[in-house]
C-alpha cells in the first residue's frame, strides 16, 4: 500500500511521494497535501567550476577562497542573511584537521557573523554529502532551522600521502591492512574480481567525456565564476576568471583511450583515461526545515527523502554504491525503476560500471551530464557538487522527479541519498 501511494504521488503533479526519512512520522494527510512541514528541503546550491589540480587555474588558489565564493553566492542568490543560519558544515579531506581552521577563515571571508558556528567533516570521498546529511540531521532533531552544507578541496595545495599515525599491528589484521591499499589497486581488484573488462571501462569513460562536453552550457546556472590569481611557469601573475570545468576533453576517442598504459599495475586495466581526475573546487547547499523555509519565502529546489551509509570490504571499496543505493531506496520506499537520474561518482570506471550493472540501472539514467572521469573529483567537494548538479538537472526536466547521489568511500564504504524534485 505504501509503495502504491508513493508511485501514485510520483504520477500526480499535485501529489506527494509520501515517503519520509522516518516512516513513523508519516501521515496520510501529509502524503496527500504535498509535503510535511518537517521535511528537510534543499533551497539552493552553487559550485565553482572544477579546476585541474597542479596545473589548472585554481592551482594557486587556497581552499578558503574557493569555499568563500560559493558560501556567499548561495545566500546572495536567495536574499538570505547569514545570521539566519543555525550551523555550517564543510566536507574536506586533505587539509590538516579536515580543514577546521580553513573553514572558519572562509566563514569570515564570506562576511558571516561570529555568532554562526561552523565545523568540518571528513568521510573521505563522501565528505560533501556527509556535510549535507549532518546539517539535515540537525534540522530533523530541531537543533536548527536552516544550515549550509559545503564541500571543498584543493588537490593542488595538498596531496594524498601521509596516512597518519597507525599501529604496527595493522599488518596483523587483513581488513586493517587492506585500508592502506592504494585506491588504484582497489580499482584493479574490482575489475578482476567482477570481470569488468578494459573495453567496458574505456567505453564508460568515453561516454562521461562526451556527456560532460555537451553539458557545459547547462552548467552555467550552477557554476559561480571565480576570479583568482594564476602564477605561470616564469613566476608571472595574472588575473583569470574561471567559468567552465577544466577537465572535460571533448575530443576523447575510444582509440585514444585504448592506447593509454595501465596506471597502477603493468597488466592492469585502470588508466588515467578511465579514472577520476585530481581536482580543485568547492560547492555549497542551503538546507532547511520546510516550515521555516516557507515562512521566509524561500524556494524549495528539492526534498531529502532518504540516505544510507554502508560498509564494504576495503580492498574493493569501489563497490560501495551497489550496496548504499539499495539501502537508501528501501528507506524511501522506492526502487531503481522509480529514479529518474543517478549521480554516481566515477572514482574509477571499473567500480562505476560494476555498480551500474549490479543494480540494473539503465545507462541513460547515469550521470547525464558526465561524471568525475570528465569533470574531476575534488575529494571533499564532490558530494555537495553532485547534489547541486542532480537537482539542477531534475529542475531542467520540468516535472516532478526523483534522483540519487552516491559514491564509494576509501577504506571500504558507500554512501547514497535520495532526493525528490517537487516540480515547477
Amino acid at each position: 500500500m505504501q509503495r502504491l501511494k508513493i508511485i501514485s504521488g510520483h504520477l500526480r503533479p499535485g501529489g506527494s511521494s509520501g515517503s519520509r526519512l522516518r516512516a513513523a512520522e508519516c501521515s496520510s494527510a501529509a502524503e496527500v497535501s504535498g509535503g510535511s512541514g518537517e521535511d528537510v528541503v534543499v533551497v539552493h546550491g552553487r559550485r565553482t567550476a572544477i579546476g585541474k589540480a597542479k596545473r589548472g587555474a585554481f592551482k594557486d588558489t587556497t581552499p578558503d577562497e574557493l569555499l568563500s565564493v560559493v558560501m556567499k553566492a548561495v545566500l546572495t542568490d536567495v536574499g538570505l542573511s547569514p545570521d539566519k543560519l543555525g550551523d555550517v558544515c564543510v566536507g574536506n579531506v586533505l587539509q590538516p584537521g579536515a580543514g577546521a581552521l580553513m573553514a572558519r577563515v572562509a566563514h569570515f571571508l564570506s562576511g558571516f557573523p561570529d555568532s554562526v558556528p561552523v565545523y568540518t567533516v571528513n568521510r573521505q570521498c563522501s565528505s560533501g554529502l556527509q556535510a549535507l546529511l549532518n546539517i539535515a540531521g540537525a534540522i530533523r532533531s530541531r537543533s536548527i532551522d536552516l544550515g549550509l552544507a559545503c564541500g571543498v578541496e584543493s588537490m593542488s595545495l595538498q596531496s594524498i600521502g601521509n596516512p597518519g599515525d597507525l599501529s604496527s599491528r595493522l599488518t596483523d589484521n587483513d581488513k586493517a591492512r587492506d585500508c592502506i591499499i592504494p585506491m588504484g589497486i582497489t580499482s584493479e581488484n574490482v575489475a578482476e574480481r567482477f570481470g569488468v573488462s578494459r573495453e567496458k571501462q574505456d567505453a564508460f569513460a568515453l561516454s562521461s567525456q562526451h556527456k560532460a562536453a555537451r553539458a557545459q552550457g547547462r552548467f552555467q546556472q550552477e557554476i559561480v565564476p571565480v576570479t583568482t590569481t594564476f602564477v605561470d611557469g616564469e613566476g608571472g601573475e595574472r588575473q583569470v576568471t574561471v567559468r567552465e570545468d577544466e577537465g572535460v576533453r571533448a575530443g576523447t576517442t575510444l582509440e585514444g583511450l585504448s592506447k593509454l598504459r595501465p596506471a597502477f599495475k603493468p597488466d592492469g586495466s585502470t588508466t588515467a583515461g578511465n579514472s577520476s581526475q585530481v581536482s580543485d573546487g568547492a560547492a555549497a547547499v542551503l538546507l532547511g526545515r520546510r516550515s521555516a523555509v516557507e515562512a521566509l519565502g524561500l524556494p524549495v529546489l528539492g526534498v531529502l527523502r532518504a540516505s544510507a551509509v554502508v560498509g564494504v570490504p576495503p580492498d574493493v571499496m569501489g563497490i560501495g554504491p551497489a550496496f548504499a543505493i539499495p539501502a537508501a531506496l528501501q528507506q524511501a520506499g522506492l526502487t531503481v525503476d522509480d529514479i529518474d537520474v543517478f549521480e554516481i561518482n566515477e572514482a574509477f570506471a571499473s567500480q562505476a560500471v560494476y555498480c551500474v550493472e549490479k543494480l540494473g540501472i539503465p545507462m541513460e539514467k547515469v550521470n547525464p551530464n558526465g561524471g568525475a572521469i570528465a569533470l574531476g573529483h575534488p575529494l571533499g567537494c564532490t558530494g555537495a557538487r553532485q547534489v547541486v548538479t542532480l537537482l539542477n538537472e531534475l529542475k531542467r526536466r520540468g516535472r516532478r522527479a526523483y534522483g540519487v547521489v552516491s559514491m564509494c568511500i576509501g577504506t571500504g564504504m558507500g554512501a547514497a541519498a535520495v532526493f525528490e524534485y517537487p516540480g515547477p
